[in-house]
C-alpha cells in the first residue's frame, strides 16, 4: 500500500474536502456538478486474555469483566479494528465565483453484531459525517458533522489506527486503539470551522463547536471553542509535520438540591430502587481546558512520532467524559502521551512499535480506589497485498492502574484486512 494512499484516507476522516482527492468512483461532470464515493472496509479476528478486576476500584477502560463478577476473561471476536467501516458520499458543485462547494455524508457501520446472542443483531450504524464546505483562495469554511480539531492530529497518526490496540468494553463499536491509553478520543461534532489556505506549510484552524456536558455539568451555555495550529514540510528524502491544538468549554450545574437516580439494574442481578440523592454542586461551574501537540518525521522507511496532550476535566477515554470531574464535581488534571516508530523493512512490509500512556490526578473527594494510570504497548507488522488491500497483525499489552497500586492486564491479539477505494 502506498504511504501516500494511507495519508490520504486519514485525511478523509479529518476534513470532508480531502474526499475530492480519495475519490474513486465518480459520476457526471458533464455540468459542473460531480459525485464521487470513497471509502474502506476492515475485519479482524481478535483474542484478549483480561486479567481479574480489582475489586471496589473506580474508572479503568480495559474492560473485560462480561459476567460482573470480577472474574478474568477470554474472549474472541470477528470485528472491526479502531476504525469502522467507511462509505463516504460526496457532491462537489461546479466552480462558482472561484469557491468550490461540496457535501459529504460518511456513514461508519460496524460488522460485528452487538453481543454473544445470535439474535443480537444490533450493529452500531454512526453516521460520522453530515457537512457542507466552501474552498477558495481565502481558505475553507465547513459547517456540520465532522471530527473535532483537539486532539484530532493525535489519533490520526497512531499506526492503530489502521489496526485493533486496545479493545475495550464495547461489543458493538470499533476497538479503541490508543484511545484512553495515549490520546483522548476527539469525536465527531456539529461545529462551525475556518480554516486558513496553506501559508508556507502553516495552516490556521478555529472552530466553534456544539457543546459536551461536563461529567454531571450539563447546563452548557457557552459555546465550546477548538483550534489547531499545523506545519506541514516536505523535504529531499522525507518529511516532517507538527501541530498544537486547544478546546475550552465551561457548563455548570443544575442549582436543585436533590438529584433523582431511576432504577438500576445492578452487575449481579439486583434492583436498586429509584431514590434522591443530594446534588452536586448546585449552582456552580466546571471548565474543560486543553492543549495537545505532536511531531512527526519520515525519513526514508523509517517514520518517528511523539504527541502529548494536558488540562483539566478532560476525561480519561472520550473527551469531557463523566470521569472528567471527581464525584463531588471538582475539575481532574488529565495528561498524556504516545512515542512511536515504525520501520519500512521492504516496500510492501512495515514493521511498527508504539507506546502510550493517559494519566489522572486526584481531585475533590478522590480517593485511592480511583483510576490512576492507562498504558498500553502495540507491535504490529504490515503486509501490502497490493496498492489497495493489506494485511495487518498485532500484540497488544494494555493495563489499568488504580492510586491504591491495583492492577489490571490484558493480552491482545489481532489478525485482519484492509480494502480501500
Amino acid at each position: 500500500m502506498q504511504k501516500s494512499k494511507i495519508t490520504m484516507l486519514a485525511a478523509v476522516l479529518a476534513v470532508a474536502a480531502s474526499a475530492q482527492s480519495v475519490q474513486a468512483f465518480e459520476i457526471g461532470g458533464a455540468n459542473g456538478w460531480k459525485f464521487s464515493t470513497d471509502g474502506f472496509l476492515n475485519v479482524f479476528a481478535t483474542y484478549e486474555s483480561v486479567g481479574r478486576r480489582p475489586v471496589g476500584v473506580i474508572g479503568g477502560e480495559i474492560g473485560g469483566d462480561q459476567t460482573g463478577t470480577g472474574e478474568s476473561q477470554q474472549q474472541f471476536r470477528v470485528r472491526t479494528g479502531l476504525l469502522p467501516v467507511g462509505v463516504g458520499l460526496n457532491i462537489q458543485s461546479p466552480t462558482t465565483n472561484g469557491v468550490d462547494y461540496a457535501v459529504r455524508l460518511g456513514l461508519y457501520p460496524q460488522v460485528q453484531n452487538n453481543g454473544g446472542s445470535r439474535t443480537d443483531l444490533s450493529p452500531n450504524i454512526d453516521f460520522r459525517e453530515i457537512n457542507m464546505t466552501a474552498t477558495g483562495a481565502f481558505g475553507q469554511v465547513l459547517a456540520g458533522r465532522a471530527i473535532n480539531l483537539y486532539q484530532a492530529k493525535n489519533i490520526l497518526t497512531d499506526m492503530t489506527l489502521f489496526g485493533a490496540g486496545v479493545i475495550g468494553p464495547v461489543n458493538n463499536g470499533p476497538t479503541m486503539g490508543h484511545i484512553g491509553y495515549g490520546y483522548l478520543y476527539p469525536n465527531f461534532g456539529a461545529q462551525i470551522r475556518y480554516t486558513t489556505p496553506d501559508m508556507n506549510g502553516f495552516k490556521v484552524a478555529f472552530s466553534v463547536n456544539d457543546t459536551n456536558d461536563i461529567g454531571a455539568a450539563t447546563i452548557r451555555n457557552v459555546p465550546r471553542l477548538e483550534s489547531e495550529i499545523s506545519y506541514a514540510k516536505d523535504f529531499s528524502g522525507g518529511k516532517f509535520q507538527g501541530w498544537v491544538s486547544g478546546l475550552y468549554q465551561q457548563a455548570s450545574f443544575s442549582s436543585a438540591q436533590t438529584v433523582t437516580v431511576p432504577v438500576t439494574l445492578n452487575p449481579d442481578g439486583s434492583i436498586t430502587p429509584e431514590h434522591t440523592v443530594a446534588a452536586v454542586r448546585p449552582g456552580g461551574h466546571v471548565t474543560s481546558v486543553g492543549g495537545a501537540g505532536g511531531v512527526q518525521l519520515d525519513v526514508g522507511g523509517l517514520q518517528l512520532l511523539t504527541s502529548c496532550y494536558g488540562g483539566k476535566a478532560l476525561g480519561m477515554l472520550g473527551m469531557q467524559g463523566a470521569d472528567a470531574l471527581s464525584a463531588d464535581g471538582r475539575e481532574r488534571t488529565n495528561w498524556g502521551f504516545l512515542n512511536q516508530a515504525t520501520y519500512k523493512v521492504t516496500p510492501v512490509v512495515k514493521l511498527g512499535v508504539n507506546y502510550g500512556q493517559s494519566r489522572a490526578e486526584l481531585a475533590g473527594n478522590d480517593t485511592e480506589l480511583n483510576i490512576q494510570k492507562q498504558q498500553a504497548a502495540v507491535v504490529a507488522v504490515t503486509y501490502n497485498v497490493n496498492p489497495f488491500v493489506q494485511i495487518i497483525g498485532e500484540y497488544t499489552w494494555a493495563q489499568d492502574r488504580w492510586f491504591n497500586g491495583a492492577t489490571q492486564d490484558a493480552n491482545i491479539g489481532a489478525i485482519g484486512t484492509f480494502i480501500y477505494w
